[in-house]
């Protein structure tokens, strides 16, 4: 029998790196896992966490406007980007503690370095040092994709955007997916012109036509700029500091802040895949199969770096069925079917299941069920804005396959009404529901 230092060496301590790598300890195995910046990877250090909290930061600037509507003498407000972004990183500095001793609690090795496989079973560390392992998990995450356009080194990308100076009075956001839509309405609530620019006249691609068609209305009405069929040229740095950016289709734009938010990379440059025969797809991302298994049978990969769901709770899920799975005795695959979503826009999109043209393209009959409404608190505040809720259901059974929405706390309500679509429930189960009344959620209960 081969000896190894480790039974399990795993490199990159975001999400589905930590859960498993604490797992598979608790299983007993011996586990070592690597990280080179900090534990708790994009979601926890420069993603979903940080950016949610600039999320809840830049409502207060319509809760404070709708706020005079309820009877509150709210004087005029001023708002402080560094006590914002300084909190954020304190409570981010909080969660890194937390799972770096969750990790220490389980018996894992943190090692604070960069690890590159030389081989099936070894791999070497930012100091030198040769170490090797029965088993290697890769779960190094993703990283945002930057345009090679003359210039690209002025703008900058979500993992920059939580560190600037202020808030930009202008940025150009580049892209249409959740990353730039988020941002744009953070952005624009601090106070900042935001320019959206695309490709395709096509925002969120993926999400339900109707929900995604209302959130463009709703943030053009806000003032967001939107410019499609719009490619990057160059950018260039003016005298004053500004940036001039030249785009095809459209008139040149002036900015203090350009931001790519144009899709994210797997993390696999550099870390020396080829000196054990991992194969990797077109877009750079390991290749593995039902148990996260790459092509070399003794190494695996979870999360973003697979680019099967680029989700969170996704690469926890895998970590958790890897570690089950080879070290606990307890085989488990995770199921990619119905996975809800959110886009912390401003108003919130969420959903989960298929949309109304993917349910026709599989199924062919469908009943689509729609409320079309306006929010209790967006009346008494004189907000024009309105939320749209959207249940898909099969023709023949009205086995709902589909829930879209957008408005107010939209994704707080779809997390409870997702285990209906994953339970395969039918239209008449939530028409047995009693409402409850006054609420938005009760809307999902009185669908026609």
């Amino acid at each position: 029998m081969a000896s190894y230092d480790y039974d399990l060496f795993v490199i990159g301590a975001g999400s589905g790196g930590t859960r498993a790598s604490r797992v598979a300890a608790a299983h007993g195995a011996k586990v070592a896992v690597a990280e080179e910046y900090r534990v708790g990877g994009t979601c926890v250090i420069r993603g979903c966490v940080p950016k949610k909290l600039l999320v809840y930061g830049a409502h207060f600037a319509e809760d404070l406007a709708d706020a005079r509507r309820f009877g509150w003498k709210v004087p005029e407000c001023e708002f402080d980007w560094k006590v914002l972004t300084g909190n954020v990183f304190e409570e981010v500095d909080r969660i890194n503690v937390s799972y770096t001793q969750t990790l220490e609690n389980n018996g894992v090795e943190i090692i604070n370095q960069r690890a590159e496989i030389t081989g099936p079973h070894e791999l070497k560390l930012g100091d030198g040092r040769k170490v090797t392992a029965k088993t290697i998990l890769v779960a190094t995450g993703a990283t945002p994709s930057v345009p090679s356009c003359p210039g690209h080194e002025h703008g900058i990308t979500s993992n920059e955007a939580f560190h600037l100076d202020a808030v930009p009075k202008r940025i150009l956001i580049a892209g249409a997916g959740y990353i730039a839509n988020e941002f744009a309405g953070i952005f624009h609530q601090l106070g900042a012109h935001v320019i959206l620019i695309n490709r395709t006249d096509v925002i969120l691609r993926g999400y339900d036509e109707q929900i995604r068609d209302r959130l463009l209305q709703i943030s053009m009405m806000k003032g967001i700029e939107f410019r499609f069929h719009a490619g990057f040229e160059a950018i260039k740095k003016e005298e004053n500091g500004c940036l001039t950016v030249s785009m095809s289709g459209h008139e040149p734009a002036t900015v203090d802040c350009v931001m790519f938010a144009t899709g994210r990379d797997p993390n696999t440059k550099g870390l020396g895949l080829e000196s054990a025969g991992v194969e990797l797809d077109d877009k750079g991302a390991i290749k593995v199969d039902a148990d996260n298994r790459s092509t070399c049978d003794s190494i695996f990969a979870i999360g973003d770096v697979t680019n099967r769901i680029q989700l969170t709770p996704i690469a926890i899920r895998e970590g958790q069925a890897f570690a089950d799975t080879f070290f606990g005795n307890k085989p488990s695959r995770v199921d990619y079917e119905n996975v809800p979503s959110a886009v912390f826009s401003h108003p919130p999109i969420a959903g989960v299941g298929m949309t109304e043209s993917q349910a026709k393209l599989k199924l062919g009959s469908v009943k689509v069920y729609t409320s079309d409404f306006r929010p209790m608190k967006n009346v008494l505040a004189g907000r024009n804005e309105r939320a749209l809720y959207k249940m898909v259901c099969e023709g023949e059974t009205d086995r709902v396959v589909g829930l879209h929405m957008i408005g107010p706390d939209a994704p707080e309500i779809l997390q409870a009404a997702a285990i209906a679509v994953k339970a395969g429930l039918t239209k008449q189960a939530f028409d047995d529901t009693v409402a409850l009344h006054p609420s938005m959620a009760e809307e999902l209960v009185l669908l026609r």
